[in-house]
């Protein structure tokens, strides 16, 4: 599970939801991008301590659509100061997370941030969610696990026949590390709202909790595991 990252308005909500159930495992979404204009995200460093990662014009973050120009101006140890900020706002409050993991920026959207990420989560004792070929590469050459085949987005599923689509990818799911984003939601009026993508979410959400889904995971001896033992093996 992966909550809004910590500069979003959701956050302190999903942030009492886990206090309450601390039995859940999750993972901090670094946030460096908001998702669209209508969104006012700013960091939770002063901004003048991070005005690299400050879209000039509104003084906020960078929307998702202006990731370029981002990428091309923050500079890493503005980067590091904002990432230290969002995870230490979710451990101050005695939460425990499993892995650290990039909005809107796949591995990072940099190497260099990627690597200062790593080092940042070896501190806190946590994992990164390496996807990209390249990382994995080099997360295995340091002797740390990452998953070993294509990394599956839900939201590149067709809705036509998605229970279908899915339930022959895990008959046919390889063996070794496997993942798959999926972005459940139960598409209340309130989130259909505020979010092009529901259907995504409603229809992740039926498949698993679906009694199909629980049986064909059985089946085919699908072991089903969270961030915890991947912790486990990067600390």
């Amino acid at each position: 599970m992966q909550p809004d990252g910590a500069p979003c308005p959701s956050a302190p909500h999903a942030l009492r939801l886990l206090r309450a159930r601390p039995d859940i495992p999750f993972g901090i979404h670094l946030t460096l991008v908001r998702d669209s204009s209508r969104d006012r995200w700013g960091p939770l460093t002063a901004r003048d301590r991070v005005p690299s990662l400050l879209d000039d014009d509104t003084g906020e973050l960078f929307t998702a659509a202006a990731r370029a120009e981002l990428l091309a101006r923050a500079r890493p140890d503005q980067v590091e100061l904002e990432f230290r900020a969002q995870i230490d706002a979710v451990v101050d409050l005695g939460l425990s997370p499993s892995h650290l993991d990039f909005h809107c920026l796949a591995d990072g959207g940099r190497e260099d941030i990627l690597d200062l990420t790593v080092a940042v989560a070896a501190e806190y004792g946590l994992a990164v969610r390496v996807w990209l070929e390249p990382g994995r590469r080099t997360m295995r050459q340091r002797g740390l696990p990452v998953v070993d085949n294509d990394f599956l987005d839900s939201f590149a599923i067709d809705l036509d026949g998605k229970p279908a689509r899915f339930a022959r990818l895990l008959r046919e799911l390889p063996p070794g590390l496997n993942e798959w984003a999926v972005h459940p939601s139960t598409g209340t009026e309130e989130s259909r709202a505020v979010d092009a993508g529901w259907r995504v979410r409603r229809t992740d959400y039926q498949f698993l909790i679906s009694p199909e889904t629980r049986e064909l995971l059985g089946s085919e001896g699908i072991v089903v595991i969270d961030y915890t033992a991947i912790r486990q093996a990067w600390s």
